[in-house]
């Protein structure tokens, strides 16, 4: 399993970032709070989630390993997804998450 990746960003779009880590572009799915974090830099270094099904490898990628532990919470309730835990940590920032857990909301 791959915890980490480093390098630098060779493409930033709200939804996924590319990190050149020696002539290898990682494509990595992100939230918006990631995404926040990213435009800031040009070398990062990103925790990784994958996922490897029989027809896709993918990769998502976090800033903090907060962020992470949350999605990799959100994925084990059932009915939630990959993508649609990233478009949760997308609309709400990890602490808010943390928040409307703790208060059942």
């Amino acid at each position: 399993m791959i915890e980490y990746i480093t390098g630098k960003i060779s493409e930033l779009t709200p939804t996924y970032v590319i990190i050149d880590n020696h002539g290898i572009g990682y494509e990595m799915n992100i939230s918006l709070t990631s995404f926040t974090e990213l435009e800031k830099s040009t070398d990062v270094k990103l925790l990784v989630h994958e996922v490897i099904r029989e027809d896709t490898h993918l990769l998502f990628g976090f800033t903090t390993r907060n962020e992470r532990d949350l999605f990799r919470h959100l994925i084990g309730v059932s009915g939630v997804g990959a993508n649609t835990a990233r478009m949760i940590l997308s609309s709400i920032t990890p602490p808010e998450l943390e928040q409307v857990i703790a208060s059942g909301d």
